[in-house]
């Protein structure tokens, strides 16, 4: 395998010294690369290929965040690592950093052992999706990476893709729009990859600040896949399926017919799948129970009450639609994903959470 590819950003000569230091005792085999500034990093981003961008997040003139936007936007590098190094321990901050494309962040003064195993995790990704010869397959493998990072779901993203087929169809929409929903049910919760495992695997309630960095999810997942044009009608889904009908709901508190219409539809299939199917915490609920919560969110404001009305339809008169059924032929992404785990890459991962 070629050596590890590099960049460190800091304006301080002795904080890159450091970090040198640091990966120089590691067991990575790699080629560093320094940038004094945010400028001299976009400029070396640009014409090379890096496995992981570890970048300070104050610097002057430009910062470690619009480093990060440049780097998804104007370069369009959805997948390369980017680790912000920041002495803010901030909520509002960290949620900042996120939205602008960090992928990771360490906090100053950081562990050696935590900044080495979150480098080795990134460098080991990044050289995964290379290897993926189709950007679209590896955003799926990216979202179930997603999905088996929280173990309480099962196959939760391969029954919405299915029944959002079934209910498109019913629903009288194009292949065009049907085949966006399916793409939606796999990718909606992709941006929850830029969400820490502390966040995003909490045993309990999240608190107020922890729901603010939560609530990103929808932003970021909508930045990795925009810059797809195959995405074009998926994006709208995994922006805005937390919107609500009375506008109560985000990221930008849409309200009635402003939030698209596969948002819509697609909220009403997440929310069905979350009470019918059974998990480690509940049992499935009674079709009738499903039923009569959809109804009262739907009275409450939060739901289409045109699309709710005919969910229901369905729900009522042919739920048997609804069911997976037993023998569904893995896809290309499910094949991707379990190569993935089969080289032990999410080990580290894995120790993390205890597992």
């Amino acid at each position: 395998m070629e050596p590890y590819q590099i960049l460190i950003v800091d304006d301080e000569p002795l904080q890159r010294q450091l970090l040198r230091d640091l990966l120089e005792e590691s067991d990575l085999e790699f080629q560093l690369e320094e940038a004094s500034d945010g400028q001299e990093a976009l400029l070396k981003v640009a014409q090379r290929n890096f496995d992981v961008v570890l970048t300070d997040k104050r610097m002057p003139i430009i910062d470690g965040d619009e480093v990060c936007k440049r780097i998804r936007n104007d370069l369009s590098l959805p997948f390369v690592p980017i680790i912000m190094v920041t002495g803010t321990h901030t909520t509002e901050e960290l949620a900042k950093s996120f939205a602008a494309g960090a992928s990771d962040f360490v906090r100053k003064p950081y562990n050696p052992l935590e900044l080495s195993a979150r480098i080795k995790s990134a460098v080991q990704n990044k050289r995964l999706t290379d290897q993926l010869d189709s950007a679209e397959s590896l955003l799926f493998a990216l979202a179930r990476m997603v999905e088996a990072k929280d173990e309480t779901t099962g196959d939760h993203c391969t029954r919405l893709a299915y029944t959002a087929a079934v209910f498109g169809q019913q629903l009288g929409l194009d292949e065009v729009q049907i085949e966006a929903l399916r793409r939606g049910g796999i990718l909606h919760d992709i941006g929850k990859l830029g969400i820490p495992d502390s966040i995003l695997l909490k045993q309990g309630p999240l608190n107020d600040d922890e729901w603010r960095i939560m609530r990103e999810h929808t932003t970021i997942g909508a930045n990795l896949c925009h810059s797809l044009a195959s995405m074009k009608h998926v994006v709208p889904i995994i922006l805005h399926h937390h919107e609500r009908w009375d506008g109560s709901g985000y990221p930008h508190g849409l309200t009635g017919d402003k939030i698209p219409l596969l948002a819509r539809v697609f909220q009403l299939l997440d929310i069905y799948d979350a009470l019918s199917s059974e998990r480690p915490y509940k049992k499935a609920l009674a079709p009738e129970k499903v039923i009569s919560i959809l109804e009262e969110e739907a009275a409450k404001g939060w739901r289409d009450p045109h699309l709710t009305a005919t969910f229901i339809g369905i729900l009522r008169a042919q739920p048997e639609k609804l069911r997976l059924p037993e023998s569904i032929v893995p896809t290309r992404d499910e094949h991707i994903f379990e190569s993935i785990l089969a080289t032990g890459a999410l080990d580290w991962d894995k120790k993390k959470r205890g597992g």
